[in-house]
């Protein structure tokens, strides 16, 4: 074992714990820590090796955005939340993680971001979990990501269907939706 797979077992393992202490806060639902983890590792797997950011929309406990931070070292993540208190928790994990060099968090509604033209088209993937109604999650995301960037928000399980609606999809320059 090489001394970075020591630090990210460690990692994990404070995440974990970090993640789980968001559940007594009431900042995460209550399912097992590893279905979160699992759920939000189908976030990683949809993002090509190129993406060097990332957008959080709503990020709440830091999901999926921490365990993309967590997956892939390289990747500069800025966790966004309207929420002070959550941001707030979100800062101390960071620093917890000593990942503050490539993590940040932002209190922000994520619409008011998407009209700031410093933070429109910068990013090269917005994820979101769980952050609002379809038409104005991908909305938002599209105004945040760069040409031909990766949009990347959760969709209700398989037998479910899609909410993603074609005409949204095209007004929002979406050009190869894909449901994983």
């Amino acid at each position: 074992m090489t001394p970075r797979d020591d630090a990210d077992e460690d990692d994990a393992e404070l995440l974990s714990q970090l993640l789980r202490r968001a559940q007594v806060e009431g900042a995460l639902g209550a399912a097992p820590i590893t279905e979160v983890i699992a759920h939000a590792r189908g976030f990683v797997a949809a993002l090509p090796d190129s993406v060097g950011t990332v957008l959080d929309l709503g990020t709440g406990a830091g999901v999926p955005g921490l365990i993309i931070a967590l997956d892939r070292p390289a990747v500069r993540v800025t966790l966004v939340d309207r929420r002070a208190k959550r941001i707030d928790a979100l800062q101390r994990a960071i620093t917890a993680l000593g990942w503050g060099e490539r993590v940040t968090a932002v209190v922000a509604d994520a619409e008011t971001l998407a009209d700031d033209p410093q933070w429109q088209g910068k990013a090269d993937a917005v994820v979101a979990r769980g952050f609002g109604p379809p038409a104005t999650t991908l909305r938002v995301a599209a105004r945040l990501t760069r040409p031909a960037g990766w949009v990347v928000i959760s969709e209700p399980p398989a037998d479910q269907p899609s909410r993603w609606e074609p005409d949204l999809l095209t007004s929002c320059g979406v050009s190869h939706p894909e449901r994983l």
